[in-house]
């Protein structure tokens, strides 16, 4: 998307979602920024809610949305992981015909990113790139990692432990996880 028309190329897609999921269609929006205070992307969220679109929002920092909200918000569910790093990757995912559309970039859903600052979206289209970035949205939003989870009254709630007691997976701890072993450079 144009660093002018991000917005509008964001409220566009979140629009077209709402109109599959009016069609009988399988409509999602998966988001993953570290804010959320841009009134029209904000109310497209809830429009698409409303038609029935399934919204997962991975948020670090400040969200003015308010998820689950009866007649609102209903199909819009928002996370935060919180951890030893402090990840700053933006993307952007809309369910397609054939395959979803799915960004990355710099803009978080903010006035400042949108309105005063050049912003770029990049698309991307190796479908196991895709599929990396969709998994990690996923994972963030599964109820198997440990989070904190939005509320329609505006509050975290952190979640720690399952029904059962059991302690949720650190997500964090799992990307280490999976990173190579650095060799320590040798004097």
């Amino acid at each position: 998307m144009s660093p002018i028309g991000v917005r509008a190329g964001l409220i566009q897609r979140i629009d077209a979602q709402a109109d599959r999921a009016r069609a009988g269609k399988e409509a999602w929006v998966k988001i993953k920024v570290n804010s959320v205070v841009d009134e029209k992307t904000i109310d497209a969220m809830y429009r698409a809610s409303q038609a029935g679109v399934k919204v997962d929002l991975v948020v670090r920092g400040i969200c003015a949305l308010r998820p689950g909200v009866p007649g609102l918000s209903e199909n819009i569910r928002v996370r935060s992981i919180l951890g030893r790093f402090l990840e700053h990757s933006r993307v952007y995912a809309f369910a397609g015909d054939d395959e979803p559309e799915v960004f990355i970039g710099s803009a978080d859903l903010m006035h400042r990113n949108l309105d005063r600052r050049i912003e770029a979206l990049i698309t991307i289209v190796t479908p196991s790139q895709k599929e990396f970035l969709l998994e990690n949205i996923d994972l963030a939003m599964s109820d198997q990692v440990s989070a904190w989870e939005l509320g329609e009254d505006g509050t975290y709630v952190r979640e720690v432990t399952d029904a059962e007691g059991n302690r949720l997976h650190d997500l964090q701890a799992a990307y280490i996880r999976r990173q190579p072993k650095r060799r320590a450079k040798r004097k």
